[in-house]
C-alpha cells in the first residue's frame, strides 16, 4: 500500500455563511504534519444536496478518513455512509438525530442577546447581517477578518434545516466535540447537550462561534487526537 493511502485523509466541511477557506489556518499545520487534509465545498441548497456533495469530495481520497465539520455542516458528516470514516469531529456543530432538522436543535435553547435576526429572502436563502459577523459569528477575529467574512459569505437555505435528517454516524463511529463556551450563534448549552447525547470526547474552551479562524491551534489538536486515536 503506498504511503498516500496509509495516511488518514482529512475532510474539512464548512458551515453556513462560509465556504472552504474558512479552513485556512486549519489546512496548512495539518499538511505539515504529514496528513492528506481537503476541504470539502457543499452547495448549502438542501442537506441531501450537502450530503451528496461530501461524498463527491470523499471520492478524491484514498484510505481512512476523518472528517471534520463546523457549525451546520455536523448535520452533513453525521450522514455520511462512506465506509472509509473513521471518525467524526464537530466544532460547535449541530448534530440533529435521525428525524430530527437542524433547526429543531439550532433553536432548542433561547438565542443569545447578540446573536443576529435571521430570516429567508424571496429566494428561500437566509443570509447573516453583515454586522453579525463581528458581533456573533466570530467576535473574537479581527475586525479585516470579520469583514472578509461578510464580503465572502455564502447564504444556506431554508430547505438545509428543514430537511429531517437521516440516521446519525455518530452512533456508530467515534466522535469528538469542540464546545465553543463563548458561542454566540449556537447555544453552548445545546452543543453540550449533542455532545453527550452522541458520546463524543468533549472539549470545552472560551471560544467563539468560529475557532478555526480564532483559536485554531485548539481545532488542530482536536483533529490531531480524532487521527491518533483512528491511526491506533
Amino acid at each position: 500500500m503506498s504511503d498516500s493511502k496509509r495516511r488518514a485523509s482529512v475532510v474539512l466541511v464548512h458551515g453556513a455563511w462560509a465556504d472552504g477557506s474558512s479552513w485556512n489556518d486549519i489546512i496548512g499545520p495539518l499538511l505539515c504534519k504529514g496528513l492528506n487534509a481537503l476541504a470539502a465545498p457543499i452547495p448549502l441548497t438542501s442537506l441531501s444536496d450537502d450530503i451528496a456533495a461530501l461524498d463527491r469530495a470523499l471520492e478524491r481520497t484514498d484510505g481512512p478518513v476523518v472528517l471534520a465539520a463546523h457549525a451546520y455542516a455536523g448535520a452533513v458528516i453525521a450522514a455520511s455512509t462512506n465506509e472509509r470514516v473513521q471518525s467524526l469531529i464537530f466544532v460547535a456543530g449541530l448534530a440533529p438525530d435521525e428525524g430530527e432538522t437542524v433547526a429543531e436543535v439550532f433553536y432548542r435553547e433561547k438565542p443569545h442577546p447578540q446573536a443576529p435576526q435571521l430570516a429567508p429572502d424571496s429566494h428561500g436563502f437566509i443570509w447573516m447581517p453583515q454586522e453579525g459577523f463581528a458581533t456573533a459569528f466570530a467576535q473574537h477575529a479581527s475586525p479585516e477578518r470579520a469583514a472578509l467574512f461578510a464580503a465572502t459569505q455564502r447564504p444556506i437555505a431554508v430547505a438545509c434545516i428543514q430537511e429531517k435528517a437521516p440516521k446519525a454516524a455518530w452512533k456508530v463511529k467515534p466522535s469528538w466535540y469542540l464546545v465553543a463556551e463563548e458561542d454566540r450563534m449556537i447555544n453552548p448549552a445545546t452543543q453540550l447537550f449533542m455532545a453527550e447525547r452522541m458520546g463524543a470526547r468533549i472539549r470545552s474552551e472560551k471560544v467563539d462561534h468560529t475557532p478555526l479562524v480564532t483559536a485554531p491551534e485548539l481545532v488542530i489538536e482536536v483533529i490531531l487526537e480524532a487521527v491518533a486515536s483512528s491511526s491506533a
